[in-house]
């Protein structure tokens, strides 16, 4: 009897220590920011207090706070680091270095104390290293009150004032904003322009600025009555309060940043979208593109709605699209974009910039460690979206295909060919090259979650996309969490895959080397592989009158094979190894003759070389 007991508890704690591991700790933040602008000058004072829970079983002695804005000043190591690369983003190159006194940014604190007590604290260019004097301990909540001095720098990267477009204010990393502590650690990255990291909070952001400004941010107005400007839900518009300032007090849930922007000249419109939710759009009218903003309400209603439908609901009350920055750039509850735009454009951009409140804002993966999930994900989905829009005629001009994804992998292929490309696994700071970093981000990113539904299915892929959103939203997953999902959903084992596209610059080629006659009973097809990435692989055979029959050949290192796909016959062929160069199969003779015989006619499969993926019968 003791025996049992003893085993019961091993289990039932097993159990408990597998659930603790999936869970996976995290911190947790709330601010309350109160923000004074004067406009003219560019500059603003802040203060704010964050109440920060220590999830974590660390005590903590040390504390570390971005300061982005202290990036834009001659000197800093995002000039730097601009003007050394071989191709520097065109927006930065060596502007930074030109900056006049007037047009740098900065974020100067001038106090911070922890629970009341007064904390030593060294700027170090992008990052506020705190001393702590009382260790924050585990399971601890501790009050960090802070008040800082800030300028707004002219706009260059992402942030600033006075974009290209005449945007005064596009307010992102402005703020002190506390670093995130996982179980790697700190992550106290200084900021040379690439990807965030953030941890899990709300915050509760008051914003006084001169009255004659719309400020449009990435949460929920709390104020509306006292704003005017058509922002309130009934579309009614109030009459402003007199005064030289309004307060603008906005509230976001459950995020990892706050993204503002503010100008004289922004106009406001928004829709109840299908799902219930609220699109705002805000852009500065009478420029020459009211056409177009016009358009996009709803366009990306429809768009929200295929989201939903593919990728998991989405989970918040409004969202924004927001004419500023310097191109497109994510946030929650709201994005920054250039305005000046053809429809097509302006749609491609939105699209994808809120496709991102899936693979980042709700996920919130460390960006610089998995730029991919990121930027791939989000690529992946965005064209994905933008044919669907397209078959149902909402992109005037743009044809829909039946291979959306032939431009990512030949733009995959470039990469390979360049001699330039470097593994996912890079830490997005530490690319030899911008072209480098885009590429292996955006396009081999997306090459491999398309792929992926090359090696286990379309059913279980679309399974496994919306069980990665239900399982991992608000957990910072990393890829193997991702990969995990994947191996639950299709029964197969896919480590392999992750270990060699992301770690490796492994690349696949497979070749049909020969189709000989073996008598009168078979037809012998040797496939021979050239590339070190091995693959499972869709042999289709079409014959002279048009039938075709699909030839299946697992990949050993899966442990299973896909589900059929289509209709079309299917022949289960044994296992091939990683390790072989070469394999054969037997096509039975039949009163058919064969026309052609081709390995994934889907293109699907990153194959380096289609050219020699067919065999026709001689003429």
């Amino acid at each position: 009897m003791k025996k049992i007991i003893f085993l019961s508890l091993v289990f039932l704690t097993s159990i408990s220590i597998a659930s603790a591991q999936s869970q996976r700790w995290q911190q947790r933040v709330a601010y309350t920011m109160d923000i004074d602008v004067d406009a003219a000058a560019h500059q603003y004072r802040g203060t704010q207090r964050i109440v920060y829970t220590n999830n974590s079983p660390d005590t903590l002695t040390h504390l570390f706070f971005h300061l982005f804005f202290n990036a834009f000043q001659p000197g800093s190591m995002m000039d730097v680091r601009n003007q050394t690369l071989p191709d520097a983003d065109p927006r930065v190159a060596d502007r930074i270095s030109k900056l006049k006194p007037e047009e740098t940014g900065w974020i100067k604190v001038e106090s911070l104390t922890i629970n009341g007590v007064a904390n030593r604290f060294e700027t170090n260019e992008t990052i506020l290293e705190v001393q702590l004097q009382t260790p924050i301990l585990p399971g601890a909540v501790a009050n960090l009150d802070m008040q800082w001095d800030a300028q707004v720098p002219l706009q260059i990267r992402r942030s600033g004032r006075d974009n290209r477009e005449g945007v005064e204010f596009s307010m992102a990393q402005w703020y002190p904003k506390l670093c995130e502590y996982d179980d790697q650690g700190w992550h106290s990255n200084p900021y040379i322009g690439r990807e965030f990291y953030g941890v899990w909070g709300d915050f509760d952001v008051t914003i006084n600025i001169d009255k004659n400004y719309l400020v449009a941010a990435g949460g929920y107005l709390q104020n509306p009555q006292e704003i005017g400007f058509g922002y309130e839900a009934s579309g009614s518009t109030v009459a402003r309060p007199a005064g030289d300032k309004l307060k603008w007090h906005f509230f976001t849930p459950n995020v990892h940043d706050f993204v503002w922007a503010a100008d004289p000249d922004f106009t406001h419109k928004f829709i109840t979208a299908d799902d219930g939710t609220i699109m705002r759009f805000i852009w500065q009218k009478g420029k020459g593109y009211d056409e177009q903003w016009e358009q996009l309400p709803a366009i990306m209603n429809r768009a929200r709605t295929l989201m939903n439908q593919r990728f998991g609901k989405y989970p918040y009350k409004e969202y924004a699209f927001i004419q500023g920055g310097d191109g497109g750039m994510e946030y929650p509850l709201a994005t920054l974009i250039t305005g000046k735009r053809p429809l097509k454009s302006l749609v491609g951009v939105s699209v994808h910039e809120h496709m991102h409140t899936w693979y980042q804002m709700l996920m919130g993966t460390n960006e610089s460690l998995y730029a991919w999930m990121d930027e791939g994900f989000t690529d992946y989905a965005t064209t994905w979206i933008e044919n669907e829009l397209a078959k149902e005629g909402l992109l005037p001009g743009v044809t829909a295909s039946e291979m959306p994804y032939e431009d990512t992998y030949n733009a995959y292929r470039t990469l390979v060919n360049s001699g330039k490309e470097e593994p996912l696994s890079t830490h997005a700071d530490f690319f030899e090259t911008n072209y480098a970093y885009g590429l292996a981000a955006y396009v081999k990113g997306a090459v491999f979650i398309h792929q992926l539904e090359y090696i286990v299915g379309k059913q279980a892929h679309a399974r496994g996309l919306l069980r990665y959103y239900h399982d991992w939203k608000f957990k910072h997953p990393t890829d193997n969490d991702f990969i995990r999902v994947m191996e639950k959903e299709s029964g197969l084992e896919l480590d392999w895959y992750r270990q060699a596209f992301v770690n490796s610059l492994a690349t696949t080629d497979y070749a049909v080397q020969s189709v000989e006659a073996e008598g009168k009973k078979s037809t012998r097809v040797t496939v021979e592989r050239i590339g070190r990435l091995a693959m499972p692989l869709d042999i289709v055979v079409t014959y002279t009158n048009g039938d075709q029959e699909l030839f299946y050949i697992p990949l050993e290192s899966m442990r299973g094979i896909k589900p059929p796909e289509s209709t079309m016959e299917r022949t289960v062929l044994p296992d091939h190894r990683w390790v072989d160069s070469m394999l054969s199969f037997e096509i039975p003779s039949k009163s058919k003759k064969i026309e052609s015989i081709s390995i994934d006619p889907t293109h699907r499969l990153a194959d380096m070389d289609f050219e020699n993926n067919t065999w026709n019968k001689p003429d």
